[in-house]
């Protein structure tokens, strides 16, 4: 798991535990990062981690990705509207989004977008705001 320069693994882990920091290993079969520039970094059969210090969550991910280009990246440059979230000219608002707030409140559309507007696209705070 982690290389404690020579230390016993055991010792390493009741330190860790007296410090606050859970260790536990996640049986993953792959992991992918999708970048910005819509390239994927894919880890087949990675060893992953995940430590929880105190709430704080962090994944360790080991192995060797395979680069890839995203399959949702167009060439030209272009976003597909699935990619984009296909606001619907809606001000950048996704109509998915839109969807679960009037399912989740029994609001109508326009009020879930102006609910969703107001709270900066959070989903919570806009079905908080509405109910």
């Amino acid at each position: 798991m982690f290389g404690g320069g020579g230390m016993n693994p055991r010792k390493m882990e009741q330190m860790m535990k007296q410090m606050g920091i859970d260790v536990e290993e996640i049986d993953a079969t792959e992991v992918v990062i999708r970048r910005a520039d819509g390239d994927e970094l894919v880890f087949s059969d990675p060893d992953v981690t995940k430590m929880d210090a105190r709430g704080q969550e962090t994944y360790q991910i080991i192995g060797e990705p395979e680069a890839r280009e995203s399959a949702g990246a167009v060439e030209s440059g272009d976003v597909d509207e699935a990619e984009a979230g296909d606001d619907g000219g809606s001000g950048g608002i996704p109509d998915e989004d839109v969807e679960l707030v009037v399912q989740r409140t029994g609001a109508s559309e326009d009020a879930a977008r102006e609910a969703l507007a107001d709270t900066d696209g959070d989903l919570a705070a806009a079905i908080a705001q509405l109910e």
